[in-house]
């Protein structure tokens, strides 16, 4: 039993209270860890999860969403359609930028003006505003969206879109955003610095007009090697990580003090392949020659990379069961989702066969890039797709390189074949217009379709969803855009990723089916 003397007791205060104050100090920081690391602070340069869910912090968009992906008021209080081709929004009264500014709807129009204009933009956000002809200012805080004809996806469109303050004009360069200068918003949070793939520090907007965050002030890292992203939770050198390596799950979960927060994600994993080349860059016979034609521009071969894959065997032996083998874009239970359209079987004799019928008997080769940092297990998915793609003949280099490197190849075209992921905002139309309508960029179409896919079925269809008002009809359209694409191999989908995150200390975590990793949803220990 441990007794205190009077002049023990004075001596142990002046230390209790020094330790309660520096808990009381550490209970409001955070320290988690993420494996991707953004491109850009600047929130309109790059329609990519990483720079999305730092913005998430310092910028607000009109329209927000929970964490199941489902539309909630934002800087818009309330939106309303009062005719076919105009929307009138809200705005919300009180709310104030980090550098003291009022919100209102100039800032609103100056984001607008932004968006596509945003220089070497390798994946401009302007697929979100193209359908706004005109922008009418009611008063400061009430807003009109014209759009050429019916537009009914016009909130889900702007819940993509962070708005920036007015304010910034003139000093509103990528750069400005990255130094600093720029970084002016009405989110949770504002920025104290910025060091690019190392880590974010920021501090608690104390003036947000929504929920308080429970962090004074958060260091946000970017640690893309696995092993040393999960000793830095172990070490308790980070609270939270996530992107969680399926091989160390067994032995977190098997640790005292670790929990787990998961949830099924919306983000699928697949293969883009060339077909705006005449001759791919990276494709030869198999002595090394360029070949005088495209492979990939003959469906047969596309089904037969396609067929070539053991979807199954990828999500069970290389994800560990962190995966969902899929033959689309949409998750099960999401919006588009086409319960008749499985991923497609493995079948390696069929796959050579139409190889044979294509042409090329004796497969020819290929090169397969990939990220090593951005995705679950990323580097040994490409490593077993290519195996796989061997076994038919098609001889496989596998090239994994670092994500920021592999997004600049993509903007060039500069591949054959390129394992990345896109995370749907909960419905279909995204997924369709970035990725497999024809690159059209007046029309806000094919805004990240590099690779020359392109479908006038495909095209025909999402124009017409994009016009229709009835949500079930509305579905069914793209419905039958997404079989089209799929049926065509515009792509080669492989699974849906599953989002785990891992936390120490008691905290929890909301997890979010949009895989976001944010300081606002951490909770400290009850």
């Amino acid at each position: 039993m441990l007794t205190l003397t009077r002049r023990g007791l004075a001596l142990a205060l002046p230390f209790m209270a020094g330790l309660a104050v520096a808990q009381a100090a550490q209970a409001q920081n955070l320290s988690l860890a993420v494996a991707a690391p953004p491109t850009t602070l600047d929130p309109h340069y790059h329609t990519l999860s990483p720079n999305n869910m730092v913005a998430e912090h310092f910028f607000d968009k009109l329209v927000g969403r929970d964490a199941q992906a489902k539309l909630e008021p934002g800087l818009a209080e309330s939106w309303t359609l009062i005719d076919d081709t105009t929307w009138e929004f809200k705005l919300r009264q009180g709310v104030k930028f980090s550098d003291g500014t009022d919100f209102n709807a100039q800032d609103v129009l100056y984001t607008l003006e932004r968006v596509p204009n945003v220089v070497n933009s390798p994946g401009s956000f302007s697929i979100y505003t193209r359908a706004i002809t005109r922008t009418e200012v009611i008063d400061p805080h009430t807003v009109r969206f014209h759009t050429n004809g019916i537009y009914p996806l016009l909130p889900q469109d702007l819940s993509q879109v962070f708005i920036i303050s007015d304010s910034i004009k003139g000093r509103d360069g990528t750069a400005d955003f990255n130094n600093g200068r720029a970084t002016v918003g009405t989110g949770p949070f504002r920025l104290v610095s910025y060091t690019p793939d190392d880590r974010i520090v920021m501090e608690r907007n104390e003036n947000y007009w929504g929920e308080k965050p429970a962090w004074k002030q958060v260091t946000y890292r970017f640690i893309a090697n696995d092993g040393v992203r999960v000793a830095a939770l172990l070490s308790g050198d980070v609270q939270m990580i996530d992107v969680v390596p399926p091989a160390d799950i067994p032995r977190l979960r098997q640790t005292q003090g670790i929990g787990f927060s998961e949830v099924p994600s919306l983000r699928s994993i697949y293969i883009k392949i060339d077909t705006a080349h005449d001759s791919s860059p990276y494709i030869t016979d198999n002595n090394g020659r360029k070949l005088d034609r495209n492979p990939l521009r003959d469906l047969r071969v596309r089904q037969a990379l396609s067929t070539a894959i053991n979807r199954k065997a990828i999500a069970d032996r290389v994800m560990q069961g962190a995966a969902t083998p899929s033959g689309q874009m949409m998750p099960p239970g999401a919006n588009g989702y086409i319960a008749d359209l499985p991923a497609p079987p493995y079948e390696p004799d069929g796959a050579k066969k139409l190889l044979a019928e294509a042409g090329y008997p004796d497969g020819f080769r290929i090169t397969l890039i990939g990220p090593n940092n951005r995705y679950v297990n990323d580097a040994q998915i490409i490593q077993a797709v290519g195996q796989m793609w061997q076994r038919i003949g098609v001889a496989t280099t596998v090239d994994a390189m670092p994500f920021s490197v592999m997004a600049q190849r993509q903007a060039r075209n500069d591949m054959s074949a390129m394992l990345i992921g896109w995370a749907t905002a909960g419905e279909p139309s995204t997924a369709l217009r970035g990725n497999l309508t024809t690159r059209i960029p007046e029309k806000g179409f094919g805004t990240v379709n590099f690779s020359g896919y392109s479908n006038t079925k495909v095209d025909a269809l999402v124009e017409e969803g994009l016009r229709t008002a009835d949500d079930e009809k509305r579905e069914d359209i793209f419905k039958q855009a997404m079989r089209v694409a799929m049926e065509d191999v515009g792509l080669i989908t492989l699974h849906m990723q599953k989002n785990i995150w891992a936390l120490r200390g008691g905290l929890t975590y909301e997890a979010r089916a949009d895989e976001y990793t944010v300081a606002m949803g951490v909770k400290p220990a009850k």
